[in-house]
């Protein structure tokens, strides 16, 4: 029977939310398999009763997370008795006491265009510990035995970054279980929806942050307005534009500026965050998904969206390519116009839109979670093997 150990401190929001709540349940399932696993006291609660498997609590800021990883988690791997440790944080633990296999997954450490944004923004203290964290992020993957990247796009660019090989193992998608809860929107949420009612409803799902480049999304807007005449539109997001209701260090307020400035407060409406578990009810509600993100290392909102039926637009990055393939249309990353064009070319063509999510039923069924953890395992074994 092997022993894994996951550090998951890391997972708080977005992504990395989104990975250990679907693997974890998947990892407890399989037979043969002992499991411990190093969460934040709030994700605790999404894992229910899974009885067979030792969580251990810990609350720290990210520095001192940093400290506790390096430090304290390796007393707790020796007590645990693990034979892998599986880093889920893309910060690896330095002479790891046993064979490591670190997840990275966070594409702003090697983003030229991330850099550019934070000067641009005069953000630099965020500049200066962006700069240290891909240090060590850097250093991570030469401490790994192997780092696994979410797509072979990702697994390019870290080996151009540090000239180690990673392996590229695709994130999954259940959709079962991403429909299974029924619990309705809540009411202002709904009503908010039925508003939109008879629009060319636009979905972007993410709390507000820099990289995923909603600026160049709400200048399209007006030019929307121009391509669709005659035809309202209405941008759905699943966060709001105002400080303190976003995880991160990110600023939304020049974003709503923004929103202001460009004359488009009646095309877009801030749901707020929406539980992952109700977001299908959400996808069902749109008629297009977006997302002009200039870096990206999966997108688990792009499967989403494509089991749910919906056609999309997506910056013209080599992971958007990878995910969607035929299911999308492309748009250069920093242009509002092509954004637009493209927008109201598929609101245009029914044909277009059939063709498209007939692609996209087809590419999401391609992703799953059971067959990602099988890989992860195996990987983990062979790992075992080696150093036994």
């Amino acid at each position: 029977m092997m022993h894994l150990f996951i550090n998951s401190l890391a997972a708080s929001a977005g992504g990395g939310l989104t990975y250990i709540r679907n693997v974890v349940p998947d990892l407890a399932a399989t037979p043969d398999l002992r499991l411990t696993v190093a969460l934040s006291p709030g994700l605790r609660q999404h894992f229910g009763d899974l009885t067979n498997v030792v969580f251990v609590e810990s609350q720290a800021s990210s520095f001192r997370r940093f400290w506790y990883e390096q430090v304290e988690l390796r007393r707790l791997i020796r007590r645990s008795r693990a034979d892998i440790l599986l880093s889920a944080g893309n910060f690896a633990l330095r002479d790891s006491p046993v064979p490591q296999i670190l997840l990275s997954r966070n594409s702003i450490y090697t983003s030229p265009d991330f850099y550019c944004d934070l000067r641009a923004r005069h953000e630099y203290k965020t500049w200066l510990d962006t700069h240290a964290r891909a240090v060590l992020a850097k250093r991570s993957i030469r401490w790994a035995d192997v780092t696994v990247a979410p797509s072979e796009a990702f697994a390019a660019e870290l080996l151009r970054w540090t000239g180690v090989n990673v392996v590229s193992i695709h994130h999954g998608f259940d959709q079962e279980a991403f429909t299974r809860d029924s619990t309705p929107l809540r009411a202002e949420v709904e009503e908010q929806i039925n508003l939109a009612k008879g629009s060319l409803k636009l979905l972007f799902v993410s709390h507000y942050n820099y990289y995923r480049n909603f600026e160049t999304l709400f200048r399209a807007l007006p030019l929307l307005r121009e391509f669709l005449p005659g035809r309202s539109v209405k941008l759905l997001l699943t966060c709001k534009l105002a400080a303190g209701e976003n995880p991160g260090v990110y600023h939304p307020e020049a974003a709503a500026t923004l929103v202001k400035e460009l004359g488009v407060a009646d095309m877009v409406t801030e749901l707020g965050a929406i539980p992952y578990t109700q977001l299908h009810h959400l996808y069902r509600r749109a008629d297009v998904y977006v997302t002009p993100a200039y870096t990206e290392t999966f997108a688990h909102p792009l499967v989403e969206a494509m089991a749910s039926g919906l056609p999309i637009v997506a910056s013209d990055l080599p992971v958007h390519r990878e995910i969607c393939s035929d299911a999308a249309l492309y748009f250069p990353r920093f242009s509002p116009q092509d954004l637009a064009a493209q927008i109201a070319e598929l609101a245009s063509s029914r044909e277009t839109q059939e063709r498209m999510v007939k692609a996209g039923s087809g590419r999401a069924a391609g992703f799953s979670w059971k067959k990602h953890t099988a890989e992860l395992l195996a990987l983990a074994r062979s790992l075992l093997a080696t150093a036994a």
